[in-house]
């Protein structure tokens, strides 16, 4: 019951504030025609029921079902079967990421088709995959995660070079989105599980980190995309 509480109060309070700013906007500047405007409060309300049962789904069901698959899998000892199953977990869950799928609509309607909405959808899913099974392994050997960012970014910096320059900004919003309500939970859930179960491994400190990786992942493979469509 207290979790339901927290939850409606989270969403009211990150809903409210916007509601107010475009109130006050309709009414003083912006003056949208009135049906425009009932449009957009049924629409706050339909997003704050969908927000909590959202949250409480995350918080109910993702985040154990993460961490005790990062658990389940760490002491199964393989290293190959955590890095695989990290990786394809990396990906399905950000092909069923809400922001992932608004970026990519919008990416597709501003460039007349120009990249394919499933392409692009396609191309950030391996990139985070790619760099969650790169996470795992760094808590697995104990790697430095200042390494692996600095390479990720000076290889992303690189291709920039060699990218058609409307690719560049799509590529850093590719790498925004994957950190929506979806990954966010799922991921840390599954590496401080991973790293839980782990000798020699703190939950606090190793399994965090996931999320700055992954991040890494869709630009990378966005930038790609520019080259070959480039």
């Amino acid at each position: 019951m207290d979790n339901i509480k927290e939850t409606v109060l989270e969403v009211i309070l990150s809903i409210v504030p916007i509601t107010i700013v475009i109130t006050i906007l309709q009414f003083t500047l912006i003056w949208l025609p009135m049906e425009t405007f009932i449009q957009f409060l049924i629409g706050v309300g339909m997003v704050s029921v969908g927000l909590i049962l959202f949250l409480l789904g995350v918080n109910v069901g993702l985040l154990p079902v993460g961490e005790m698959i990062g658990s389940a899998l760490s002491k199964t000892k393989k290293v190959w079967m955590i890095v695989f199953f990290g990786f394809l977990l990396g990906v399905v869950v950000t092909i069923a990421e809400p922001d992932v799928r608004v970026l990519s609509s919008q990416v597709d309607a501003v460039s007349s088709g120009a990249i394919p909405k499933s392409i692009l959808i396609i191309a950030v899913a391996l990139g985070v995959g790619i760099f969650v099974a790169l996470a795992l392994v760094r808590i697995i050997f104990s790697i430095n995660i200042i390494y692996i960012l600095a390479i990720g970014y000076g290889m992303i910096f690189t291709l920039a070079a060699f990218t058609p320059s409307i690719f560049v900004p799509i590529s850093f919003d590719s790498g925004g989105v994957t950190t929506g309500p979806l990954t966010v939970p799922f991921i840390l859930a599954l590496g401080v599980g991973v790293a839980s179960v782990m000798k020699g491994k703190s939950a606090s400190s190793d399994g965090f980190g996931l999320v700055a990786l992954a991040s890494i992942g869709p630009i990378l493979s966005v930038l790609i995309l520019g080259v070959i469509y480039g």
